[in-house]
């Protein structure tokens, strides 16, 4: 009878004895965690972004596993191949091929949650075809700088160092266009300035093109470059400002948005615009009035900065995965035409 009351006894006692090893085992492993060397993040997971058409082409470029490592974006796979679109953490669509209709949403096809990119770094006025794109984006990458993902053609970005010096000027003003249309703006500017300033007519339209690598030092000759956008729209401003005057060592001479807009981009010094001046003569001839102090204080931003141009669409995309942590999940243009509009 003894030994049988004690039988249930020892059994309890022996699962307080486990308890005790599990507890000691705990405190054990804490003070482990707590004496390991703090400060060191997890690895992050490596981001896949799906380009499903690339730009202007249907060959898309060799896309190596440290493609965006090249421009300082790591944990970032760049692919082109469509098999992915299940598992990738981003999809991104470029408007033109969808405008045209070589390219085709895989709506059917889409994973539950995943984020759709919008790309375009053309003005609105040669856009088209956005009201059948409601309610489909989650994000945009353009040229906006309300863009979720915000690429602009162009930026100063500080630099020590001399820049090279100004090419020698022999000219009074340059302009490459090769799309000329009568209706508009800059057509019509062009017009009333031609009879007060030797312009100088570059491009296709003119039947004088020029080739890739001959256009920055054709325009270093030149004191002035026309950079007149091919429509005003909100912060549209293109090569035609960053490659073709600031970086061929020239005073770009605007057509764009707001003075304010350009302000934000480059200092207030560093271009004239045309909104300043009352007519084309009154431009015309403050451009050829100019002595050489004067045309020099253009170039004071030279001392401290440099122009970096944004023109790869690898450069483009990899800032995806840049911003791709900070963006909202829950997102949706329910008017993409509105906003871009807008």
């Amino acid at each position: 009878m003894n030994n049988a009351g004690h039988g249930p006894t020892r059994r309890l006692r022996g699962s307080g004895g486990l308890a005790g090893v599990a507890l000691l085992a705990a405190f054990w492993l804490l003070w482990l965690l707590g004496s390991a060397p703090r400060g060191t993040p997890a690895p992050q997971p490596t981001i896949t972004i799906l380009v499903w058409h690339w730009p202007f082409t249907d060959q898309p470029p060799e896309l190596p596993g440290d493609t965006c490592t090249r421009y300082g974006i790591t944990r970032c796979h760049l692919s082109a191949n469509r098999s992915l679109l299940a598992s990738a953490d981003a999809v991104v669509f470029h408007h033109r091929e969808l405008q045209t209709r070589r390219s085709h949403l895989p709506l059917a096809q889409r994973p539950q949650g995943q984020p759709w990119v919008w790309a375009s770094m053309e003005s609105p006025s040669h856009t088209h075809g956005l009201s059948r794109l409601r309610g489909i984006f989650n994000w945009v990458l353009s040229y906006r700088r309300d863009s979720d993902i915000f690429v602009p053609y162009g930026r100063l970005e500080p630099h020590s160092g001399p820049l090279p010096p100004l090419p020698t000027k022999s000219r009074v003003a340059a302009w490459v266009v090769s799309n000329f249309q009568e209706r508009q703006l800059r057509a019509r500017l062009y017009r009333q300035l031609a009879p007060h300033l030797r312009v100088d007519v570059f491009g296709r339209a003119n039947g004088r093109p020029l080739c890739t690598s001959c256009l920055v030092p054709t325009v270093a000759r030149y004191r002035f470059y026309l950079s007149f956008e091919n429509s005003q729209h909100r912060d549209y401003i293109t090569e035609k400002f960053w490659r073709n005057a600031l970086v061929a060592g020239t005073v770009p001479v605007v057509l764009g948005p707001p003075r304010a807009t350009y302000e934000a981009f480059a200092p207030a010094d560093a271009f004239v615009h045309v909104d300043d001046f009352g007519s084309a003569q009154e431009l015309a001839a403050f451009l050829t009035g100019m002595n050489e102090s004067r045309y020099r204080r253009f170039f004071a931003w030279r001392d401290r900065l440099r122009v970096r141009l944004f023109t790869d669409w690898r450069e483009r995309f990899c800032a995806i995965c840049d911003r791709y942590p900070h963006l909202p999940r829950n997102q949706v243009y329910e008017d993409l035409e509105g906003w871009f509009q807008a």
